[in-house]
């Protein structure tokens, strides 16, 4: 069979249109903010409270980090646009950017719970995580769960 030709590809890995290729960067952005276990309990944090709002020194204390390391990774959150900050005197309160931020986070924990299906001690510790709002994320653990004991 004759080998096709391919169009040519942009050096930077990205597939598609010329159009699309800026989108495919954003989104990688996004991912790349998100990859970081702090950065993740921070947005969980923020995610979890009803006005997606946490002030630094919750943040801090839920962590565990100094507060130096802390504001490295809200500084990547807010740059890549998923916090916003707000200052109140010497206080100031995070908040996510993006009601949709808190849905991702719900997918994110369901795909984590689906994946830990067959690890039962991983599977016990990622149900004693803070709960998340959504209701996708609980049916998955209560569908894992009945998976597990079938």
């Amino acid at each position: 069979m004759p080998r096709t030709s391919r169009p040519d590809r942009p050096e930077d890995g990205v597939h598609g249109t010329d159009a699309a290729a800026p989108l495919y960067r954003i989104k990688a952005e996004l991912f790349r903010c998100l990859a970081h276990p702090t950065r993740i309990q921070v947005l969980e944090v923020l995610a979890a409270d009803a006005d997606h709002t946490a002030p630094v020194s919750d943040l801090l204390e839920v962590t565990g980090c100094e507060a130096s390391q802390l504001s490295q990774h809200l500084a990547v959150l807010r740059r890549a646009g998923v916090v916003t900050s707000t200052r109140s005197g010497n206080a100031v309160d995070y908040r996510l950017a993006e009601p949709l931020v808190a849905e991702l986070l719900v997918v994110a924990r369901a795909f984590l719970l689906s994946s830990l299906a067959g690890a039962s001690d991983q599977l016990e510790a990622a149900r004693r995580l803070p709960a998340l709002p959504g209701a996708s994320a609980r049916a998955v653990l209560d569908a894992t769960a009945s998976n597990a004991s079938a």
